[in-house]
């Protein structure tokens, strides 16, 4: 049995050497002569004003968390309405009344966020 394993074992370790390898290469090969001008973080072209670790506003982050929740959604969206004649041929209302049923479950999710005001920019 532990055999089997051996050749997950051997891409392991090949995977973790590499890694380092590329690593101390990039270490002892790469060019050492940091300015100031390098160091200072970069902001398309303009000239850096203030820290560049700003604290963002959770209420940023928590728009961002459900965007990205019905960005997904439309990925789901989508497989259903490229088979969506094989689904209703298969089980004539079924494949609609899941896609309902996902609909539903996300605008119960859209509506509850939307009433605890987690959609609020201000």
């Amino acid at each position: 049995m532990p055999a089997d394993y051996l050749p997950i074992l051997i891409l392991v370790v090949l995977a973790v050497g590499m890694s380092a390898i590329a690593i101390a290469l990039s270490a002892l090969l790469g060019p050492r002569k940091p300015t100031p001008e390098k160091l200072a973080p970069y902001e398309s072209g303009m000239v850096p004003v203030g820290d560049a670790r700003l604290r963002f506003s959770v209420k940023f982050f928590r728009v961002a968390l459900l965007f990205i929740l019905f960005d997904v959604e439309a990925m789901f969206l989508y497989p259903w309405a490229v088979l969506y004649r094989r689904l209703s041929q298969a089980g004539k209302l079924l494949g609609f009344a899941e896609i309902v049923a996902f609909v539903a479950i996300l605008t119960v999710g859209y509506l509850y966020a939307w009433r605890k005001g987690a959609l609020e920019w201000d």
